[in-house]
């Protein structure tokens, strides 16, 4: 039996920068295994946005962890949206929180959780964690691996 190939937009071409989270285009491709329940992990270290307030660069390491259904998020397209923050103006809490809340509309996976891992700005760290329910019985959900700051790096 033949497979459909995916519809995605930017895989295989080149494909500009977004010039903000809003204007960038996430793709999804079908999971080949939707009758199995396993753990993705998207690892991001060197995630930046700008603070809305000062203008200067905020840093984080952002890790994405999700268990599929019908959906994966396509590398390519999330690679870009997460650089479409690069000069995004908003807090570290707004944009974990955004891309989480972005991901889960476009997957809508059995269980998401993403962990923003911000650098300290002012001398404080800001770590921001957000989840749906509960990981299914059985999956093997392993540390995020970022240890609590101490200098990261």
């Amino acid at each position: 039996m033949a497979t459909k190939k995916p519809t995605v937009t930017q895989l295989g071409q080149q494909t500009a920068m977004p010039e903000s989270p809003e204007q960038a285009s996430l793709d999804r491709v079908p999971n080949p295994h939707p009758d199995t329940l396993y753990l993705a992990r998207f690892t991001a270290p060197e995630f930046t946005s700008i603070c809305p307030v000062t203008g200067q660069p905020d840093f984080a390491h952002i890790v994405i962890d999700y268990v599929p259904k019908d959906w994966l998020v396509e590398s390519k397209s999330l690679k870009l949206y997460l650089s479409s923050f690069r000069n995004h103006g908003a807090f570290h809490e707004d944009c974990t929180v955004a891309i989480g809340k972005r991901l889960v509309g476009l997957l809508s996976p059995h269980f998401f959780r993403i962990g923003g891992y911000w650098y300290p700005r002012g001398g404080i760290p800001i770590d921001v964690f957000w989840q749906t329910g509960e990981c299914p019985k059985g999956v093997w959900l392993p540390d995020q691996g970022v240890a609590p700051y101490r200098g990261r790096g």
